[in-house]
């Protein structure tokens, strides 16, 4: 299941298109570890209760830290420069469930003309490397400058984000920032 955590936080990939992607895929099989002459992949509602399981035992945050504390033990994480970004993940809309609700947690947002329901996922990667350094999640209704100060570790030399930064240097928390571009 952690595994499969993982490939759904490298791809980005909402419950029910990890579950899809990984009996499209050989290779994903492989890495999480099912076989399907003897079982069948977890189902999204699975899915979706394993990642609750994690959030609520404050569990991805530790994963994440060990990770980028092997990362760069082994020298593969740059501190020069950061680029912001975020990404809606997709959560199903529908309320026929038990409760006959939507996932509380889940907000609707507008991009372009386009409406979507879920979360995003907020992402500080090293500009040189490529490498994520930090993550934070949100409802999809939060403005990305939001989270942005939880994005940074303070040793940046440059900062890059896209039209979703503008005005960042304006807000009182980052005023201090030279290099915020």
């Amino acid at each position: 299941m952690l595994r499969m955590y993982f490939v759904q936080q490298w791809y980005a990939l909402a419950d029910e298109a990890l579950e899809d992607a990984i009996y499209d895929s050989q290779a994903l099989r492989n890495f999480v570890g099912v076989d399907l002459a003897v079982e069948s992949v977890p189902d999204a509602t699975t899915l979706l209760k394993f990642r609750h399981l994690l959030e609520e035992r404050s569990l991805t945050k530790v994963i994440f830290e060990e990770i980028n504390s092997y990362l760069g033990e082994k020298g593969m994480l740059m501190r020069e420069g950061t680029i912001v970004d975020a990404t809606i993940i997709a959560a199903p809309p529908s309320t026929k469930n038990r409760a006959k609700a939507r996932d509380p947690e889940m907000h609707q947002t507008k991009k372009g003309n386009q409406w979507h329901f879920g979360m995003k996922m907020h992402i500080g990667v090293d500009d040189t490397l490529g490498l994520i350094h930090s993550i934070d999640t949100t409802a999809a209704n939060v403005h990305d400058i939001v989270p942005t100060g939880k994005l940074l570790h303070g040793e940046e030399q440059r900062v890059f984000g896209d039209a979703g930064y503008l005005g960042i240097q304006k807000r009182d928390e980052h005023k201090h920032r030279k290099n915020v571009s």
